[in-house]
């Protein structure tokens, strides 16, 4: 604990957006960064807790208070491998993570709690910037070889462990560059993929194989895939977007809200996107369904490309502003969260129901109806939902878009290729170890789990990882 009193002597300082006005107009990160010294005086106020709740509340079990400690100290080797002992994405969790350990760090009883987020991002930039992080190969290899389906998170912090180990691994992705959700579902603005890059040229001189533009199951067939590699992990997402069917669904401008993203990160990345295929928001009336993470950055992206309006609707009521007495600390705060894509312009609402959209004679979606619900709970302490009569109003709409998760992994094509077992809610089926139902093959992240955060999924790749070595190891 470098400052006693740190926690009492420096308020918590966050670095802020860039302003409003400026950043709209481009798809250069948000976020801004603070000094050297004044990240020194946010990572003082770590209290160094006799039970550190901070390290309670983290998906992938962050030493928080040592690399706090060490950061405040100057020492950014030490603070570093601190830090990426428990996460290979540092520089990507500082950025997009919602922070779990905040709502469970000590000081969030007042509300200030220590900028843990914002101090993981500075450490690993400036060890980035120190040289420390570098290529290091492993010093022999077992022999043993591994393919990833997928290059996500969850793909990539089991591949970077397994090579770690000595096994040669081979990333495989559909796509035409590497990282998954990471690449082409988070908005630049959030997520420079310089960032990602930077990551992976370390990966490659580390020995690790990545193959994009590569369809498994189609591409390479089930039996090149058995015969070639001693073990399989998948990590292929939850890709199934939860559909909405209703009225009207099937007209022109009605979009699931990650086809419009990815198609935008591609723009910005130099590719080229047809003409026909685009999905624009310019000058449009933009309605996002979808209160999430996602419908935030579609909210986001619209903005940046000049949409007449934007509306966002969620069916679920409005959280509270504060916790509620059946949510207390350390648990997550169930509160209403406002992105920076929201101040810098967006209509929401919430217990709105839509019941249908409305086209003109060319098959466009011009208006889209919808209703107020209340929701209550029944006999059996369900959540039901009813509309509420007379509440029925007409939205101008030009463009939906369809934020409202995803319901699984995509079955047809490798997975039924595969003949894995999926649980009750149609992911696949694993066990403690990760494995799957069918021999040598293995699952992580959103795949195993559902759709859930990027910090999750790199925890996952780590316990797959495990259990991938350890079957290795035993067929030795």
């Amino acid at each position: 604990m470098g400052d006693p009193k740190g926690f009492i002597n420096v308020p918590r300082k966050e670095a802020g957006y860039r302003p409003a006005k400026e950043r709209k107009f481009d798809y250069g990160e948000v976020e801004q960064t603070l000094n050297v010294k004044d990240r020194k005086l946010q990572a003082a106020r770590c209290m160094d807790c006799g039970v550190p709740f901070c390290h309670w509340g983290c998906p992938v079990n962050s030493k928080i208070p040592e690399w706090q400690d060490a950061m405040y100290r100057g020492e950014i080797e030490e603070a570093y491998s601190i830090l990426s002992s428990t996460n290979i994405f540092p520089e990507i969790t500082g950025r997009i993570c919602p922070a779990p350990c905040e709502k469970a760090c000590v000081l969030a009883i007042h509300e200030e709690p220590v900028t843990i987020r914002e101090n993981e991002c500075a450490t690993v930039e400036q060890a980035f910037e120190a040289g420390v992080i570098k290529a290091r190969p492993p010093k022999y290899r077992t022999g043993k070889k591994v393919a990833v389906i997928g290059s996500g998170p969850a793909g990539l912090s089991a591949a970077d462990l397994l090579n770690r180990a000595g096994h040669h691994i081979t990333v495989f992705e559909k796509n035409d560059a590497i990282g998954g959700l990471l690449r082409y579902g988070i908005p630049d603005f959030k997520l420079n993929k310089r960032v990602i890059d930077r990551r992976l040229e370390i990966f490659v001189d580390e020995g690790i194989d990545f193959k994009t533009n590569v369809t498994v199951g189609s591409d390479i067939s089930k039996d090149e895939l058995l015969q070639n590699f001693d073990a399989v992990l998948l990590a292929v997402g939850a890709e199934q977007p939860r559909d909405l069917p209703v009225e009207g669904r099937e007209l022109s401008g009605v979009h699931f809200a990650m086809d419009f993203l990815s198609q935008q990160n591609k723009v910005v990345a130099g590719k080229n996107v047809p003409e026909e295929l685009k999905i624009s928001a310019k000058d449009k009336h933009v309605l996002i369904i979808g209160g999430g993470d996602t419908g935030s950055d579609c909210v986001g992206t619209s903005i940046r490309q000049q949409a007449k309006s934007i509306t966002q609707i969620e069916i679920l009521p409005k959280p509270p502003d504060k916790r509620e007495i059946n949510n207390p600390w350390p648990y997550w705060p169930n509160t209403l969260r406002s992105s920076s894509s929201h101040e810098e312009g967006c209509t929401r609402y919430w217990s709105l129901s839509t019941r249908r959209f409305i086209g003109d004679a060319d098959g466009k979606v011009k208006q889209t109806e919808v209703v107020q619900v209340e929701w209550s709970k029944d006999e059996n302490g369900r959540w039901i939902m009813n509309e509420v009569e007379g509440t029925s109003q007409l939205l101008d709409t030009d463009l939906v878009l369809l934020s409202m998760g995803f319901t699984q992994p995509v079955h047809n094509g490798l997975l039924e290729t595969l003949g894995i077992d999926y649980d009750p809610r149609g992911n696949v089926k694993v066990d403690n170890q990760k494995q799957t139902s069918a021999e040598k093959i293995f699952a992580a992240g959103d795949a195993e789990k559902g759709a859930s955060l990027v910090v999750h999924a790199i925890e996952a790749g780590k316990i797959a990882a495990r259990g991938v070595d350890a079957f290795l190891k035993s067929i030795s």
